[in-house]
């Protein structure tokens, strides 16, 4: 029987991980195969989805379809049972990513002023102190900050200490960032100003962003794509394109693309918890 030489298995191996590391073009995360269970709750089977690169995906659906589990498996925060999920073909220790929680206050820490919070990714990033201060000014710079970054975060409103939450997240200047609800606990105001300067830094970056949302126009009004679950086992309802230019504004609710893209999306989710 004829055996492999050495080189020869090295280059079998090699071609192997070239097809496991395959990604569609324009993809930016690939997910195949993905299964999650909690106890005898099967939540996700055999799930597939493709996100594409650069752009904002929002992920709605009906309560307990898993949105949130959905992005804390993609972004590595909670394991998952079986399945691959691929960042441009890479893992997910591979890639750099920011995550803002939708609990600022336990997201925070309280014993760093808001400026050393926001500062803290970037101790585990090969930066010189130069190198740092040039990321935290631009990063201020850009948000237009008119608080007092020197203060802890006890001293500040619940907005300002979700505006240095996304402030730290965005400051390693992510290849993806994963926002789980972030303005559900804030008022009308800040909502506002949160939003608008999110989309001006994602036109400034063109990073891939995952979105998930209770509110409908929030997750339109933002979305390049809008991601329609299913009840579980969770699948793909619809995937959803709204290419209305930026800046977005509030006539752009009022446009028929954003009235027929909200009303579809009402009809997908009606029908899923009428299930």
């Amino acid at each position: 029987m004829q055996t492999l030489e050495p080189q020869t298995k090295v280059d079998l191996a090699a071609e192997a991980d070239a097809r496991h590391r395959w990604y569609p073009p324009g993809t930016h995360i690939t997910v195949r195969g993905l299964n999650k269970k909690f106890g005898a709750n099967t939540l996700y089977d055999a799930f597939d989805l493709d996100i594409p690169k650069g752009k904002i995906t929002s992920i709605f659906g009906p309560n307990g379809c898993g949105k949130s589990t959905l992005i804390n498996m993609i972004s590595g925060i909670l394991p998952y049972d079986s399945g691959q999920i691929l960042f441009e073909g890479k893992e997910i220790h591979e890639t750099r990513i920011g995550y803002v929680f939708q609990n600022y206050r336990e997201a925070v820490f309280p014993w760093l002023r808001a400026i050393d919070n926001i500062r803290y990714p970037l101790k585990f990033l090969d930066l010189t102190k130069a190198e740092k201060n040039a990321h935290v000014d631009k990063l201020v710079a850009s948000f237009d900050v008119k608080i007092d970054l020197n203060k802890y975060p006890y001293e500040m409103s619940g907005g300002q200490q979700q505006m240095v939450s996304i402030m730290r997240a965005l400051v390693v200047e992510p290849e993806v960032l994963f926002l789980d609800e972030p303005f559900s606990a804030l008022d009308y105001e800040m909502c506002n100003f949160l939003r608008e300067t999110l989309q001006k830094v994602f036109m400034e970056r063109q990073m891939t962003t995952l979105l998930v949302s209770h509110d409908l126009d929030e997750a339109v009004y933002l979305a390049d794509y809008l991601l329609l679950l299913t009840r579980n086992p969770t699948r793909v309802a619809e995937f959803l394109p709204f290419d209305a230019p930026r800046p977005r504004n509030a006539e752009t609710t009022l446009t028929p693309q954003f009235i027929d893209v909200k009303a579809r999306s009402l009809e997908i989710f009606q029908r899923e918890v009428r299930k």
